[in-house]
């Protein structure tokens, strides 16, 4: 992870001195290029990369954070204020990575930074993120060679730069939750103290609900396919992918597909929003004295709060299993299935599976995290360069591969989590638990009965990804999110 940090902080950006003639004034009349008092986007954009400091979306960001009356542009003023408000924030960061305080940041305060961030690094790896030329100007090293950064180097650095703290800046690298499959165990997304104060959160969340709940629309016929051979395939009825459409189709046609999605899309909302905020609670809790939040503190927060949301919404989870199962006719909507359970069956039956499911979370969102930062860490390794901003199609990939990682891990849970689901019976000798149903699979289909429907599942997670991003990029415009 120290290749993310070194990138960016070594990117070759042309020094300017703030103290010579390159004043606030000398930068404004230079970007804007064609003389009309104030600079747009595009001329702000172009000036970025001339001076070889250009990012996607970091001359929108700076001109969306400055632009007070809201005409597009930022004046002098607003571009003064923002610079100035911006220099700010970085003279905090800058003091919080500076421990010793003796106005320069060295490597063991770097390696230290880091780890209070969940990233371990030697001292080596701190000591390689200074020891590249910083600017095309010289800097100054201390007698074993390694180099200092002080506040001007600092300043002159990252003032174009909208990301003004280290969060901000390894954030390119979160894993995020926005990547809709289907399944609802993944740890919740992170966001930034500007985020939360201005915000900003409420709108991703609810972008990330918009992308889930189209992604799971437009994969619903595979969902129900698999929801479907979890808990009527087996060695003596063996039901092809084919063959189960031709099944379904002929019972209820074509739009039977769809069985069981409006309830699955109603669920989104609820859980997203318990999730959210049973994460922050549990990240307090966790993290001691203020400190960051370390990766396993980060992974235990989000198991408890994907256990809290589930426990909250697991009655919509069983009446999405039993309406995705119906047969035409049997129930006319979400609440007559309800309706039906409750008289039929008791209360009790609004959480069956609910123990397997539950087991569930911990290896599914464990393996996720792990093979992601593993990916991540290896991509790291072999481009260094690009580290800063890898580009979407790795961040999908590295996302795609660890969701279906974890969904390996925990597919047999969620296999009998259904069939328990499934059962519609008020004979307490006729609900099998869950070692006993799981023990029942393994003798009579083997080991590969407990991932009947893995198939359909895997078929759904590229188009679920892709779908859920495309429509996630599409809300965070619409509802003013700069990226």
């Amino acid at each position: 992870m120290f290749q993310t940090l070194r990138t960016f902080l070594l990117s070759k950006a042309r020094c300017w001195d703030a103290d010579s003639q390159r004043s606030y004034q000398d930068l404004f009349e230079k970007l804007d290029t064609n003389k009309d008092g104030k600079v747009d986007v595009a001329e702000l954009r172009a000036g970025l990369k001339a001076m070889g400091i250009f990012r996607q979306g970091a001359a929108q960001k700076i001109v969306s954070s400055g632009d007070q009356n809201k005409d597009g542009s930022l004046d002098f003023n607003e571009f003064t204020k923002y610079l100035k408000e911006h220099e700010k924030k970085l003279r905090l960061t800058f003091k919080s990575l500076d421990r010793n305080n003796d106005g320069r940041i060295d490597a063991s305060e770097v390696q230290q930074s880091l780890a209070e961030l969940g990233i371990n690094i030697s001292r080596e790896d701190a000591q390689k993120i200074l020891q590249r030329r910083l600017y095309v100007c010289s800097l100054s090293m201390d007698i074993d060679g390694s180099m200092m950064v002080d506040w001007n180097e600092w300043r002159e650095h990252f003032l174009l730069y909208p990301e003004h703290n280290l969060e901000e800046i390894i954030r390119h690298w979160k894993h995020s939750s926005i990547l809709d499959i289907g399944d609802s165990l993944a740890i919740p997304d992170e966001f930034t103290e500007e985020e939360k104060s201005t915000g900003g959160w409420w709108k991703q969340l609810v972008a990330g609900a918009v992308a889930g709940a189209v992604s799971r629309t437009g994969t619903a016929p595979l969902d129900r396919m698999k929801v479907f051979m979890q808990v009527h395939a087996s060695k003596s009825n063996n039901i092809s992918l084919v063959g189960g459409f031709r099944q379904m189709i002929a019972e209820g046609g074509l739009t039977s597909l769809w069985r069981g999605n409006g309830t699955n899309v109603l669920k989104i909302a609820p859980e997203t929003a318990i999730k959210f905020m049973a994460y922050e609670q549990y990240k307090k809790l966790l993290s001691s004295d203020g400190k960051k939040i370390e990766t396993y503190q980060r992974f235990m927060a989000g198991s408890l709060a994907g256990a809290t949301a589930q426990t909250a919404i697991y009655p919509m989870e069983v009446l999405k299993t039993r309406l995705t199962l119906r047969k035409t006719g049997q129930y006319s909507g979400m609440f007559d299935c309800a309706k039906k359970i409750l008289k039929n069956e008791g209360v009790k039956a609004f959480y069956k599976g609910y123990v397997p499911n539950l087991l569930g979370i911990i290896p599914y969102a464990g393996i996720d995290l792990a093979v992601y930062e593993t990916l991540k860490t290896t991509w790291l390794s072999y481009h260094p360069k690009d580290s800063a901003n890898p580009g979407v199609l790795v961040l999908l990939g590295c996302g795609t591969i660890s969701s279906t990682c974890g969904q390996l891990a925990s597919y047999p849970l969620a296999l009998v989590r259904t069939r328990m689901q499934a059962q519609a019976t008020l004979d307490a000798s006729d609900q099998p638990s869950m070692s006993t149903l799981m023990k029942k699979i393994l003798a009579k289909d083997g080991f590969f009965g407990l991932y009947r429907g893995i198939l359909p599942n895997f078929m759904k997670v590229i188009p679920a990804v892709s779908i859920s991003y495309v429509v996630y990029e599409y809300m965070k415009n619409g509802l003013g999110i700069s990226k």
